[in-house]
């Protein structure tokens, strides 16, 4: 499955192909960059982040470990040689003020930020990201993802 690098649809419609596309994905990203998941709940956006992290500790010689949503912390970390990966999950943010406090955009050449229901962020207008937007297709029979960067 080839994975185009600026703005592109794939379909993810069987888990596997989610696994494929972040396996794939990670050989484009070297740390510093923002990655924007948005989509409704269960269309993947999780199982592509535990694809995408696995997929770091594999090629880096490191046991595989269970990624779970941070749906109820905000955020996990997970350091993988000498990057660090965070994922945020902000489906439980309130108001767009709550997320001022959590640091979402540090700065840092070996940090990779991952970032599920970004539209809750205060303010992304200035943020460079690249966006993975998920959607059902065929009354929730298939699932794609839109790529753009």
């Amino acid at each position: 499955m080839p994975i185009a690098i600026r703005d592109s649809k794939i379909d993810i419609t069987h888990e596997k192909s989610t696994q494929k596309l972040a396996q794939k994905f990670t050989k484009y990203l070297k740390g510093g960059e923002f990655i924007f998941l948005y989509g409704e709940m269960g269309v993947g956006k999780t199982t592509f982040v535990k694809y995408f992290i696995n997929e770091f500790q594999k090629i880096n010689d490191l046991p595989q470990t269970e990624i779970t949503s941070p749906t109820f912390s905000l955020l996990n970390e997970y350091l993988v040689k000498d990057i660090r990966i965070k994922h945020y999950d902000l489906f439980r943010i309130d108001k767009k003020e709550d997320t001022n406090s959590l640091d979402i955009f540090e700065k840092d050449n070996k940090l990779i930020t991952l970032i599920e229901w970004p539209k809750l962020i205060a303010d992304i207008q200035d943020i460079k990201s690249i966006d993975l937007t998920f959607k059902y297709l065929n009354d929730l029979n298939d699932r794609s993802v839109d790529i753009k960067i």
